[in-house]
């Protein structure tokens, strides 16, 4: 905390003295804050504790019961390990009942992930590339459209993408994921913005002087420029695909092609079903499994992202 020097104290200014006659009131001298020495408050300091807790408890209770047998989850405390610790034995059955469906659908998930954020990152890097450093008609209208797409919610298209696909024959295949995942307007905008600022006109100007050709001074000038925008825009595509659950429900009704988010409710219904096995404990393995890969892509990749979201924030 910023202290105040009995020196500082002594030059401080009088409020009234020489003018009233009565005793100098000594004026409070402001602190003064800073990025490197900020403001400290209590209120805010609680407030984020309560939001750091409510964000770890349901991760905690998630590992925690991820460790306990199907008996155990009902006759233990929720936030408390069981009688028997069977994380392995849980994990060794997720990954192998019924066949090892749940590996078949990691297997689609990737395949959705991959080839869909894959294919929205690369469209946005191209479109906002194009869209930051090239003038041509319709330009404003492009970015009313950008804009526009970026308010509206995917889950409001999915029917209308429903209907479509089912005109095409694609429902109930991969494409009918995929496709959709391409279209990226979000990832699109903020290439559009992080290329308008992480590339210097004059750069371009000089390859181009020096005989480069556009190809080339987009892969090897713009584009290593553009590595913070690019990963931010996966990691954003990526969970997106990774965690999309209403478009893949209303497409997929063979559980081969089930992604996991659709697989995991498959097995969570099935106690309701008449005959159907609970197996409550395989769920919650599952759900650890399935956000384990987000978690290290996250924490390799945090570096990048953080600097791409930054970009732009400050105007020169």
């Amino acid at each position: 905390m910023t202290t105040l020097t009995p020196d500082a104290h002594a030059a401080a200014p009088t409020a009234g003295a020489g003018r009233t006659g009565r005793p100098a009131r000594p004026v409070r001298l402001r602190r003064a804050y800073s990025v490197d020495r900020p403001r400290r408050s209590i209120t805010l300091t609680v407030l984020t504790a309560i939001v750091l807790v409510y964000s770890l408890i349901p991760l905690v209770w998630l590992l925690i019961n991820a460790s306990k047998t199907q008996a155990d989850l009902f006759s233990s405390f929720g936030l408390w390990f069981g009688d028997d610790f069977a994380l392995g034995s849980n994990i060794v059955d997720t990954l192998t009942y019924d066949d090892g469906i749940f590996v078949r659908w990691l297997g689609n998930t990737l395949l959705y992930v991959v080839v869909g954020a894959g294919g929205a990152t690369a469209l946005a890097v191209l479109g906002g590339y194009g869209l930051a450093k090239f003038q041509f008609p319709g330009k404003k209208a492009v970015f009313a459209t950008v804009i526009g797409a970026v308010a509206v919610p995917g889950t409001a298209l999915a029917v209308p993408t429903f209907l479509m696909f089912s005109q095409m024959g694609l429902t109930n295949t991969p494409w009918a994921v995929i496709i959709p995942s391409l279209i990226s307007p979000f990832g699109l905008y903020l290439m559009w913005t992080f290329a308008a600022e992480a590339i210097p006109t004059e750069l371009m100007e000089a390859a181009r002087v020096d005989g480069a050709s556009e190809a080339r001074t987009f892969a090897q000038i713009s584009l290593p420029l553009l590595a913070p925008g690019i990963v931010t825009v996966l990691l954003f595509t990526m969970v997106a695909t990774w965690n999309n659950y209403f478009l893949p429900l209303i497409m997929l009704k063979d559980p081969d092609w089930y992604p996991l988010t659709l697989g995991l409710n498959a097995w969570n219904a099935q106690a309701a079903t008449a005959g159907g096995q609970a197996i409550f404990n395989l769920v919650i393995t599952g759900a650890v499994l399935t956000i384990l890969p987000l978690v290290v892509a996250f924490l390799f990749l945090q570096r990048y992202w953080q600097s791409g979201l930054a970009a732009g924030s400050v105007k020169e």
